[in-house]
């Protein structure tokens, strides 16, 4: 099993107290020299100390860890007989009150003449404590259960619970009964809200040995959530003296707290790991309510693999299970055999409004079984929609009305239903309004609404209602009665403004803003092209223009459409007079429209092909008639093709065919093979339609494997230089070719290209051009000298031989 550093499956043991008890930090109060340890069966090895996990969470928060008899016999094992004028634990009783429900407990029904196994017993399950970790925190700070002889005050600060180590005990939680309640309390106060304290579970902190900074901390990784409760509640860390006397005293930098919850725990109850040692291990850092559902964030991993594994998120009993494979380098260190691949962030959805309960599961591998991380009760942000309206206003022909509402299930906008005399009109609340995202910043600001309906002039019964998503239901936000006056026409041409066209294939599309100052209900829009028109209503929410001219609402922006023919166009718009009066033309623009697929095969030309060497220079053009973007085009040589954009300038194409421009010529490098080969040109269509060949032309290519020939005539010393002479041809060519001569190893490379009347004669058809004499400066001694003709193109090289000079 993989554990950081001195972690161990620990052996159940099962032993009493034993001494140390008035080194313990957390409450620094002298205990009485009564306690009596019994001899522990056998006792707790330091060598198990872990400190980032000294305690699971599955064992420390089970409040069924236990029952009622099952502790007063525990106490009454460990204290037999009390000494004369004392009331041990075991014997004691006392009168207890109501506490009330909350998030952290579920309240408490006080009784008379409680025994101390009743009351630890209730704030178990009460608060969700074990039973064990309250009766090892009541020895771990006063020594209760073991001892014969407790003081009143031993009662009074039982848990150590309000009992800083730098000022006196808080009165409000003095005796026994609410030092077991509010311990147990504040451990869940610990556990729901970790983000709030200085140690916090899925993560590196440095913790103090010992009151005196002086003493230095240790760099612990805390585990889970019940060692950083343990750490808030006793903030110190055990040094190694301390550790090194188990049962006894270490140094002055010892502090004991911990190390004896941790050592009672197991000398009493066996282990401090739960029943699944094998299972998942890991930890639940955060459960963050988000609009809607719940950000959960931690990390685990399985001591059989150092795989990935998966962890399932319940929230209310439904689960959602997704791999845990997020990069979290603090894990990696702390486990380098798992590697820091292990961490999760997913978002559920709520289940309920209010509390809801967030349980994670480490899915297991290999042996063991499914292990709880841990569990946190978050509140929810989710239920029915909120909002209000803020004006419901008689305006020309109609009623304006204005407001927000948002839904807590979604940061979306939402719509809002607007009824006048029981006739509904959906508006949508996604206007801005940054008031709204400051009081609720999770939202944003896209929540208002405003608009003008429809109405006939007389009284009218205005109700808005804010439509639900996600839990909750609809929400009427007001009622009103609103009188509509009598519109009246002045005759006033209608205003506004294009703002862009723009052109998407065939489809030419306008917006803008209108508004007829004779009303403030939307008029229409009408877009003309080349005799070509439509009209549309201008009601899209436009803020800027309300807040331009206020008294008219913001449902005054429009978008038109026009589907066309490829070609030029002047497009305008006009708003449309309501009543008396003219029309106002907002604008016009000239737009050009490409023309549409047609299916139809490319076209292209191969202009030429040419051979240098092994390569062949393929150059022409090719272009789609449906389409002004360029084209690919695939280049066979025989039967092996690769692909090719055609897309470099040629105005002459462009001149030719001016809807596609010029950007359609190619001039592309391919490798070709000795022999006759056939190069073919295939331009591959954009759209609809086939492929189409534009050209094969049929080269030939000299066969340039053939290696050169020669003679190396002369290596000799002239001076402080060596000189080389002689000559070498390519088979395969008759231009000059190079030769490369190495000097100790060291090379220079000349041209062969003198003329050797002699070679013509021997080798006719060659030519003369290839001889070759070179003098290379050197230095005295002896000196390797070879000599190589270069292959024209391809194939091998030739070697003609090493002569050893000496230069004086």
């Amino acid at each position: 099993m993989i554990r950081p550093t001195g972690r161990r499956r620990l052996v159940a043991v099962v032993a009493a107290w034993a001494c140390g008890l008035a080194l313990l930090v957390a409450a620094p109060i002298a205990l009485p020299a009564t306690v009596a340890p019994v001899e522990p069966a056998a006792a707790a090895n330091a060598a198990d100390w872990n400190p980032g996990n000294i305690i699971d969470d599955a064992v420390f928060y089970d409040g069924n860890a236990m029952g009622s008899p099952e502790i007063q016999a525990f106490m009454e094992r460990q204290v037999r007989n009390c000494q004369s004028g004392y009331t041990c634990v075991k014997d004691y009783r006392q009168n207890t009150d109501n506490r009330p429900v909350d998030k952290y407990c579920n309240g408490y029904a006080g009784a008379p003449n409680e025994s101390a196994s009743t009351i630890i017993d209730k704030v178990a399950r009460s608060c969700g404590i074990s039973q064990k970790a309250l009766l090892v925190l009541l020895q771990k700070e006063q020594g209760l259960i073991t001892s014969t002889a407790p003081s009143s005050w031993n009662y009074s600060a039982a848990t150590g619970q309000g009992c800083p180590d730098t000022a006196p005990c808080d009165a409000a939680t003095a005796g026994f009964f609410y030092q077991v309640y509010y311990a147990a309390r504040q451990f869940e106060v610990y556990r729901l809200n970790p983000t709030w304290w200085g140690y916090q579970s899925g993560r590196w902190n440095n913790i103090l040995y010992n009151p005196n900074g002086g003493c230095g901390t240790q760099r612990v990784y805390i585990e889970n959530q019940a060692t950083a409760g343990l750490y808030i509640y006793t903030p110190y860390v055990p040094n190694q003296a301390a550790l090194n006397n188990l049962y006894g005293t270490g140094d002055g930098c010892s502090a004991y707290g911990n190390r004896n919850f941790w050592r009672t725990f197991v000398d009493w109850f066996g282990t401090t790991r739960g029943t699944n040692p094998s299972g998942p291990f890991g930890a639940v850092d955060a459960v963050t309510a988000v609009p809607g559902g719940f950000e959960v964030s931690g990390w685990t991993a399985d001591p059989d693999t150092a795989d990935p594994i998966n962890v399932q998120i319940s929230v209310e009993g439904t689960s959602k299970t997704v791999r845990a494979d997020a990069n979290r380098p603090d894990v990696g260190a702390a486990y380098p055999a798992q590697g820091p691949n292990h961490g999760y962030s997913v978002l559920v959805p709520v289940a309920k409004t209010g509390s809801n309960t967030v349980c994670v599961t480490g899915i297991n591998v290999g042996a063991g079984g499914d292990n709880r991380l841990g569990c946190m009760t978050v509140t929810a942000m989710a239920g029915s929609p909120i909002g209000n309206l803020e004006a419901a206003v008689s305006a020309a022909g109609g009623i304006t009305v204005a407001g927000w509402a948002l839904d807590p299930d979604s940061t979306q906008s939402i719509d809002v239903h607007v009824y006048v005399d029981g006739v509904g009109t959906i508006v949508p609340a996604n206007l801005a309004r940054d008031d709204i995202a400051n009081a609720y910043p999770p939202y944003g600001n896209a929540h208002g609404f405003s608009r003008t309906i429809p109405a006939s002039p007389g009284n009218r019964q205005v109700c808005v209602y804010a439509i639900n998503v996600g839990l909750g239901d609809n929400v009427q936000l007001a009622c009103r009665t609103v009188n509509v006056a009598t519109p009246v026409d002045r005759g006033l041409p209608p205003m506004g403004a294009l703002d862009a066209i723009t052109v998407d294939g065939p489809t030419i599309t306008a917006s803008g803003w209108a508004i007829d100052p004779d009303t403030a209900l939307p008029i229409r829009v009408r877009m003309d092209a080349g005799g070509t028109q439509s009209t549309t209503v201008a009601d899209a929410l436009r803020p800027d223009v309300d807040a331009a001219f206020p008294g008219y609402g913001a449902a005054h922006g429009f978008t038109a459409r026009l589907a066309l023919s490829g070609g030029t166009y002047n497009v305008c718009l006009t708003a449309l007079n309501t009543g008396s009066g003219s029309d106002t033309t907002l604008g016009c623009r000239t737009v050009t429209v490409t023309v549409p697929d047609l299916g139809r095969a490319p076209i292209g030309v191969v202009d030429a092909v040419s051979v240098s060497g092994m390569t062949a220079t393929v150059s022409g053009w090719a272009l789609d008639l449906d389409t002004v973007d360029p084209l690919s085009i695939h280049i066979y040589v025989n039967n092996r093709s690769a692909a090719y954009v055609a897309n470099k300038s040629r105005p002459d194409v462009g001149a030719a065919y001016p809807l596609q421009g010029a950007n359609h010529g190619y001039t592309e490098s391919v490798a070709v093979p000795a022999g006759t080969s056939s190069v073919c040109v295939y331009a591959i269509n954009n759209g609809a339609g086939g492929n189409s060949l534009i050209g094969c032309r049929t080269i030939d290519v000299p066969d340039h494997s053939r290696p050169p020939v020669g003679n190396l005539e002369y290596v000799g010393v002239s001076g402080r230089s060596i000189v080389v002479a002689g000559w070498a041809f390519d088979p395969d060519t008759t231009a000059p070719i190079d030769v490369h001569v190495y000097v100790d190893g060291i090379g220079r490379a000349i041209r062969a290209d003198a003329a050797r009347a002699d070679v013509a004669a021997v080798y006719p058809g060659v030519g003369a051009q290839h001889g070759f004499s070179s003098t290379i400066a050197s230095t005295s001694g002896a000196h390797t000298v070879c000599v190589y003709p270069i292959n024209d193109v391809t194939g091998p090289n030739t070697f003609l031989g090493c002569r050893t000079v000496t230069i004086p």
